[in-house]
């Protein structure tokens, strides 16, 4: 395997990630271990990664579209699902955010281990650092996907977000609230220098 290839191992599933592709950090098993999926869901994995979320799902849910919008990401969670016996539970779309859905699509289940790191803006960003800049705010990313996501979910269904402290959590829950949903932390991990991440739950109203 190569020196550029990092092989991550998780709860019977093994992951191979490239040096393009975000690896799976204390974020991701957080969201990983509180990952809440039943047999008839239909889920959207928003910025897959390298799909360990959305392939953990597809072991038990009815379908997982993954989407991303950085191409080498796509890539991998591809060979992944196909590495844990996933591939023929799962779809998969490049693009940014909602971008490429339709907009009839709708989901009972929408993850995402969001970009929420504040960055100074810069012209150019590598698609690696894409998976966390959040921009100076470290919101960019977070509150574009609130706005949309309640015409992509079904109404009984849910949001599933992971984000730090370092994003504003209340600001999130409350900009979830001012879009007709109800938002609650489902988990947190303390992180050193302090900073918390938090998975937040959300549903429509």
């Amino acid at each position: 395997m190569s020196s550029s290839i990092r092989r991550i191992l998780f709860d019977k599933s093994v992951f191979t990630v490239d040096e393009n592709v975000y690896a799976p950090a204390e974020d991701s098993f957080l969201f990983a271990e509180n990952l809440d999926v039943q047999e008839d869901d239909s889920v959207l994995d928003m910025g897959s990664g390298c799909g360990i979320l959305g392939i953990l799902a597809a072991k038990k849910a009815r379908s997982v579209l993954a989407v991303d919008v950085n191409p080498f990401a796509i890539r991998c969670t591809k060979r992944n699902a196909v590495l844990n016996g996933a591939f023929h539970r799962m779809a998969f779309i490049q693009g940014d955010l909602f971008s490429p859905l339709q907009n009839l699509a709708k989901f009972t289940v929408v993850l995402f281990n969001t970009p929420y790191l504040p960055m100074s803006q810069s012209e150019t960003r590598s698609w690696i650092e894409l998976s966390w800049d959040g921009g100076s705010s470290g919101r960019f990313v977070i509150d574009r996907f609130i706005v949309d996501v309640k015409k992509h979910l079904e109404q009984t269904g849910r949001v599933m977000l992971l984000q730090s402290t370092l994003a504003g959590v209340d600001e999130t829950i409350q900009r979830f609230e001012a879009c007709g949903m109800t938002a609650k932390t489902i988990a947190q991990l303390a992180l050193p220098f302090f900073e918390t991440l938090f998975l937040i739950e959300a549903k429509i109203r």
